[in-house]
């Protein structure tokens, strides 16, 4: 079994992406921009941040939104909850994946953060 492991840029101790046996596990991401600085504002701003973030890591490795099978999605309050499915529910143009959604409390004061596995077809 060939596993491929993708370090995290910030040098934290932690794997951002691994692809084994056909499957692709990518670390939970937040709300950040291209210079690693936190993206502050309202839940569909934090949103689209994080899908955003997800679909370049996707694209690093030739797969996209369609080849999504699970994500896990944590809050930091539930309420949050409609707003964020109307963001979220907009990337998935071929079928949405499985989802678990928990509320919690997430590193730097964020409200979101996802982690997705996908499937390399």
């Amino acid at each position: 079994m060939t596993i491929e492991r993708y370090p995290s840029p910030l040098g934290l101790p932690f794997s951002r992406m691994v692809r084994a046996q056909g499957f692709v596990f990518f670390s939970g991401q937040i709300p950040m921009d291209e210079q690693g600085q936190v993206v502050r504002g309202d839940i569909r701003t934090q949103t689209h941040a994080v899908m955003g973030r997800l679909q370049d890591s996707l694209r690093e490795v030739g797969l996209g939104f369609g080849d999504v099978i699970k994500a896990t999605v944590w809050l930091s309050d539930l309420a949050m909850f409609a707003d964020f499915n109307d963001v979220y529910a907009s990337y998935f143009k071929d079928g949405l994946p499985v989802r678990s959604t928990v509320q919690a409390q997430l590193a730097m004061g964020v409200d979101l953060e996802i982690e997705i596995q996908a499937i390399e077809r």
